[in-house]
């Protein structure tokens, strides 16, 4: 019949044995979960808020087809377009910090943590001056009254759109020049009246400021020939001299023909200045964001080119030190070759994850060691008291002793091997308690002998 002891300690140690079970399990789902949080937290889409307008502008429009775009493809940035009044609101919510990125003209006032990113086009100024038109029945091509910049004192231009950024500009070429600006008179016109400029008289001269084919620039020209006669267009020839002085401003060319081919405008080509329309973003914005969106970026151009022509006009930014407006980091080192790979990035971060797993397995052994320390006492206290048995035997008076001694024996050993199951005894403790149990049985043996008892009568006991 089974001792109800000895079936209660094997319940006990089962339950035990389960708990255990139970905690390891408990464990490796945490650190399974820190994991996939972790991993989700650096693999998760990154959303940048971009500011850009004014509504139906084509810069709206690119920015809203590069948002589609990001989004379709799955793609690791994503762009979440907030549409304003212009550039001027734009800059102001990138400077409250309530947009990531921003569409900006690099001659504007910019906040001084502003850094380039991409450059979407380059804006160049046009001057033109209106030729007349002939006299009715006359072959004679009149003379225009501006032939030249030095002529546009005591005249009066019209300047194409609303921003004070084209008049700034115009004073900047005119103080170059060697032109009082304050000799020129300047009329601002919207670009929905471009009709109305081009039929007043007073205007001497125009000014458009937009990038090489702009539809706003080749319809103001067309304007003002059928109004006022063929253009006369008027070179900038300081606009070096512009350029290295006001590093926001570049020497730029107008090509022949550009405007267009019959009649040619302009017939040869032209020295102007021009003006980076940029995407900012400030410096603090992480540099994994940026490098991963120029990266998408530039990927992706001409698939957007195809879908909106405007977007071939994209360019990477100065990444020279000494740029009037410098590369953001991240959109430097994707243009420079100079990416961190994905180690690069996270070794910190995978150490960390090591010190952390090794924490927890050390926390673990502590665990267990402190969970089966009851068990490893019951080994220390099995072993102990298997050596009193030995000195018991060699007093022993009777059989009967010997065998309730033997009988204790194997239930002695019958609980270590129990430990060892459980991994709280190794097999160096094991070799222990077959050396006592061997000794124990020697002793048996001999007292057995010395009682006069034959080895027959008594079940014999194996060690080990």
């Amino acid at each position: 019949m089974s001792d109800p002891n000895d079936n209660s300690a094997r319940s006990r140690r089962r339950r035990k044995q389960k708990s255990y079970a139970l905690l390891i399990l408990a464990a490796g789902m945490l650190a399974f979960g820190v994991a996939a949080g972790t991993l989700y937290y650096v693999l998760r889409p990154t959303t940048l808020r971009i500011a850009v307008g004014p509504a139906g502008s084509e810069d709206q429009k690119l920015v809203q087809l590069m948002a589609q775009t990001f989004a379709r493809e799955g793609s690791s940035v994503r762009l979440a377009p907030i549409t304003t009044e212009g550039t001027q609101e734009s800059i102001a919510l990138f400077t409250a910090g309530k947009a990531d990125l921003a569409v900006a003209r690099g001659d504007l006032n910019l906040p001084e943590n502003a850094e380039s990113v991409a450059i979407l086009r380059k804006n160049v100024v046009v001057l033109w001056a209106p030729s007349g038109l002939p006299a009715k029945g006359s072959r004679k091509q009149p003379t225009p009254k501006v032939k030249s910049l030095e002529d546009l004192a005591g005249h009066r231009v019209g300047v194409i759109g609303r921003t004070q950024a084209n008049v700034t500009l115009l004073r900047v070429i005119l103080k170059e020049s060697g032109i009082n600006p304050d000799k020129v008179t300047i009329s601002q016109f919207a670009t929905s009246q471009i009709n109305e400029m081009a039929k007043d008289q007073s205007i001497d001269a125009f000014m458009a400021v937009g990038p090489l084919k702009s539809k706003i620039t080749v319809d103001a020209i067309a304007a003002t020939a059928a109004a006022r006669g063929e253009p006369k267009f008027l070179p900038i020839d300081v606009s070096d001299a512009i350029a290295k002085k006001n590093p926001v401003y570049e020497s730029e060319e107008i090509p022949a023909s550009i405007f267009g081919s019959s009649p040619q405008r302009p017939e040869d080509k032209v020295d102007t200045v021009a003006i980076n329309h940029l995407i900012i973003a400030p410096k603090s914005l992480s540099d994994t964001a940026v490098a991963a969106f120029a990266r998408q970026l530039f990927t992706n151009r001409q698939q957007l080119a195809r879908e909106l022509p405007t977007a071939s006009q994209i360019e990477k930014p100065d990444t020279d030190k000494d740029a009037a407006l410098p590369a953001h980091a991240g959109a430097a080192a994707y243009i420079d070759g100079n990416e961190r790979t994905f180690l690069e990035k996270y070794t910190d971060y995978i150490w960390f994850a090591v010190l952390i797993l090794s924490g927890l397995g050390s926390v673990g052994a502590w665990f267990k060691h402190y969970w089966n320390k009851d068990e490893r006492e019951q080994y220390i206290a099995h072993r102990d008291h298997l050596l009193e048995l030995i000195a018991k035997v060699r007093k022993a008076e009777t059989p009967e002793e010997l065998a309730d001694m033997q009988n204790a024996a194997d239930g002695m050993l019958r609980e270590t091997l129990d430990c060892y199951d459980d991994g709280t005894v190794e097999e160096s403790d094991l070799s222990v308690i077959a050396l006592a149990l061997e000794q124990f049985h020697h002793a048996v043996t001999d007292r057995r002998v010395v009682l006069g008892a034959g080895s027959a009568d008594m079940p014999r006991m194996r060690a080990g």
